[in-house]
């Protein structure tokens, strides 16, 4: 990206899709965005196929074909390639009716977004890539009840998805806000883990539950998103000081975005790693059980091949969730209190 604008070969971009839209600027700012799109695709491809299937595989960690892949990244690059497309065309309707508050407006629209996804993802995008079920094994259920009524919690969705038919991982996770909140197992943490493992995952999912860690997430969200589309108008006022913005500011301010979520990495992920700390302490005190949930720590970060105690510029910059050997040293402090 930063070589398209800073070469100036962003200019014959533009150039071609005047002359291809015959001069008609929504045609040209349509034309410049899917051809950006293209062109960042087919650059990270490589990348993506050898990370997401080759370097799975070579590791064990994949059962998927490579037409499945393939079939996974189709569906994901026409949902990827539409949300941009519209988000691009909406965002040059900004400029040209809010010269001087399209950053508000934008940011207004972003934050819509944000709540529209995290209502409607679990059960519109989600089901197109994995098959979601109820989980039928007594057990568990009796088992999640107890953990709800001891959380003061109403567990209305606990979902088992057919994770095995591309990994060899386990994990589970919360997501959705409101009526479309719950909680999804994968199917390969049923299968390998035993019921202590499985509960203090459980636990800690209704944990993030408990403490409203999506909507506060949502919450920062849309407060960043603010501060950044008012940043980026900031960028292009100083760029193009009479608001007159040119077809080619698209590919600027996409790699402005770029740089700029780089640069806020360390930032979200203290965020999320604090709020993980947060549902570790909180599903012991849950399950009152320290041994299993140290054993399936240990486990996870054994099977999963990860990096039990990496460089903390590693986990500073690039880490979601602390790592094991930190969060086995958490849950052993808690016991001991």
């Amino acid at each position: 990206m930063g070589w398209l604008i800073f070469s100036g070969r962003i200019r014959g971009l533009v150039r071609d899709a005047m002359k291809i839209s015959g001069g008609r600027e929504w045609v040209s700012i349509l034309l410049i965005i899917i051809r950006t799109w293209f062109l960042l695709k087919l650059l990270s491809f490589p990348f993506s196929i050898y990370s997401q299937y080759f370097w799975q595989h070579q590791w064990g960690f994949s059962n998927q074909s490579l037409g499945a892949w393939i079939l996974d990244d189709f569906k994901t690059s026409l949902l990827d390639v539409g949300l941009t497309v519209l988000g691009g065309m909406i965002l040059f309707g900004l400029f040209r009716h809010w010269p001087r508050a399209w950053w508000a407006v934008g940011g207004s629209f972003f934050a819509a977004w944000l709540v529209f996804q995290s209502l409607l993802w679990p059960i519109l995008v989600a089901p197109l890539f994995n098959h979601f079920s109820k989980v039928e094994n007594l057990q568990i259920v009796n088992m999640v009840n107890e953990l709800a009524e001891r959380a003061g919690l109403n567990i209305n969705q606990l979902l088992v998805m057919d994770a095995s038919q591309r990994t060899t991982k386990a994990n589970a996770y919360f997501t959705g806000v409101g009526s479309t909140q719950r909680i999804v197992l994968y199917d390969t943490l049923l299968k390998d883990y035993d019921l202590g493992e499985i509960k203090a995952v459980i636990a800690h999912e209704m944990a993030h539950w408990k403490y409203g860690h999506i909507l506060k997430g949502l919450l920062l969200g849309i407060l960043g998103s603010f501060l950044l589309w008012r940043l980026a108008f900031w960028v292009l006022n100083s760029m193009f000081p009479s608001r007159k913005y040119s077809p080619e500011v698209w590919t600027i301010l996409l790699f402005f975005l770029l740089i700029m979520s780089f640069l806020s990495n360390p930032l979200q992920n203290y965020v999320s790693r604090q709020m993980e700390t947060e549902a570790d302490i909180l599903a012991v005190q849950l399950t009152k059980d320290v041994s299993s949930t140290v054993r399936l720590q240990s486990n996870l970060a054994t099977r999963n091949l990860s990096d039990v105690s990496p460089p903390p510029f590693i986990t500073w910059f690039s880490y979601t969730h602390p790592s094991a050997v930190t969060r086995i040293e958490t849950i052993q402090e808690l016991s001991q209190k």
